[in-house]
């Protein structure tokens, strides 16, 4: 069978420019799909961090023609891995302090449908006849809201490549005010409810959900929950009408960064078969958040997004209840400033118990993920996920609301799981303070059977989050798209 070519177009990509869990997909699974035969290419503005590490690159193409878009240039290198990378050159719209989306004081760039609909008519162009490239793919691959325009713009082409929209966070879906359809020359006949329109505005990602050939999610679970309310936010009605072109794909890890035998942030590596370095890095974490050298006391770890979404606010309503049982609790993250402030006031009053870390430290997340004996992940709504991910991995099992990707990926202990060795960890229903702290209460009680809770940390260890396992998944949908047989 001939190779499949695939144009993944992102609007982010670790490590050269990530905000967010798409910066982690685009950098890792278009890795590990070349590692299994695809030949696929990676498209990305040519935002200040990107061109900045792009070396020995050409100029392969250039746009100076494309109707209500400033000329541009697609310049071809590689990347990490060797992935070929397609870079958007368009200085006046990609070279800016700030970030992909927002400027530096954190508001949306006021010409942002003009940068991803520049992206989303470019990723189309590449999977047309009008294509500048020898190279043509079979199927084009989009992601989020910032390329949802590339489907509907292939809709309107000659020779299209069919496409698919993979969503990461349904939340986010890039509405404009109704005139941008015009500016960016969308046929007119797209504005209506079958087509881009939505609630009288133009929705880069309606568009893509209503005319890519395929959609996917980040995990099975989630490809549920956005078919109905709340968690389809508007678009539950089209995405149940197109329930049989939807799949759920749960995301991989990186398993060589996130590895406690080779992971150099830790005080001591360890796997599954030699844990004696998880008491060393316990005692690690311990003194470096000022917490007191307690080693039987089970200790928490959070690493996430201070905010409403991830249920941290649950948490820090119940902390001092969980420092009398006794447990301590450590945090890392940023967020809504009223978290971040309760964090600190709380490590403050709770000396040796609690300890809170305000912004972002790779080193430390590797080590309370190797540290903490439980990690504390009750989001209310969660796509994927990949800290429950990590935390299994290093042998530290999740307490988890059990939505989206955390539903797919944490089994809960009960005598029965632990027995037939699918427990991973702990999950609950129902978003309260009460059954979380009910929650974290029977995993400490677990952790007080030192036979039982080793059978856990190897169950949480033995499970297979890879890359390539999610690749292949993605390359079956790839097939199914393009109607080829194995």
């Amino acid at each position: 069978m001939a190779e499949l070519k695939v144009l993944f177009a992102t609007s982010e990509v670790a490590p050269l420019i990530k905000t967010g869990g798409l910066g982690d997909v685009s950098g890792a699974l278009p890795a590990a799909l070349r590692a299994i035969g695809v030949d696929v290419r990676i498209l990305v503005p040519g935002y200040r961090p990107v061109i900045a590490q792009l070396v020995q690159y050409q100029v392969v193409a250039t746009f100076g023609a494309l109707p209500g878009f400033p000329p541009a240039r697609l310049l071809s290198g590689t990347m990490v891995h060797d992935v070929p990378l397609l870079v958007l050159d368009c200085p006046v719209l990609y070279q800016r302090d700030g970030g992909p989306y927002q400027d530096a004081s954190g508001h949306d760039w006021a010409d942002n449908a003009l940068r991803f609909g520049l992206l989303s008519r470019v990723a189309a162009v590449l999977g047309c006849n009008e294509s500048p490239l020898d190279w043509h793919p079979d199927l084009v691959h989009c992601n989020d809201w910032q390329t949802g325009l590339t489907p509907a713009y292939l809709h309107f082409a000659q020779g299209s490549a069919p496409s698919i929209l993979a969503i990461h966070n349904l939340l986010f879906q890039g509405n404009f005010p109704p005139a941008t359809a015009n500016e960016l020359h969308l046929p007119p006949s797209c504005f209506s409810i079958d087509g881009v329109e939505y609630y009288g505005n133009l929705s880069f990602l309606k568009a893509g959900l209503f005319y890519a050939d395929h959609i996917t999610t980040v995990s099975p679970n989630y490809a549920q929950e956005i078919q109905r309310e709340p968690l389809g936010f508007g678009m539950q009605g089209l995405l149940a009408m197109r329930r049989n072109e939807l799949t759920g794909i749960l995301n991989g890890i990186d398993t060589g960064e996130w590895n406690p035998a080779a992971d150099p942030h830790l005080a001591k590596k360890y796997s599954s078969a030699r844990m004696a370095g998880k008491a060393a890095n316990k005692q690690a974490l311990q003194r470096r958040m000022g917490l007191n050298l307690e080693p039987d006391v089970p200790l928490l770890g959070v690493v996430s997004r201070l905010t409403h979404q991830k249920g941290l606010d649950l948490l820090l309503e119940i902390a001092p209840r969980l420092i009398e049982l006794p447990a301590q609790l450590v945090m890392l993250g940023t967020g809504e400033a009223q978290m971040q402030k309760a964090a600190l006031e709380l490590s403050r009053r709770y000396p040796g118990r609690i300890g809170a870390h305000i912004g972002f430290s790779e080193d430390l997340s590797h080590q309370i993920e190797a540290g903490a004996d439980l990690f504390v992940m009750p989001s209310r709504f969660e796509p994927c996920g990949l800290n429950q991910l990590y935390s299994q991995r290093y042998g530290t099992p999740p307490i988890v609301h059990a939505t989206g990707g955390l539903a797919d990926s944490v089994v809960d202990c009960t005598p029965e799981t632990l027995k037939d060795g699918t427990a991973s960890g702990f999950a609950f229903l129902g978003m309260t303070a009460e059954n979380l702290f009910a929650t974290i209460q029977r995993a400490i009680g677990l952790y007080r059977n030192q036979a039982k809770w080793k059978v856990l940390r190897k169950n949480c260890m033995a499970k297979d989050f890879s890359w390539q396992r999610s690749a292949e998944a993605y390359r079956a949908v790839y097939l199914k798209v393009l109607g080829r047989q194995e």
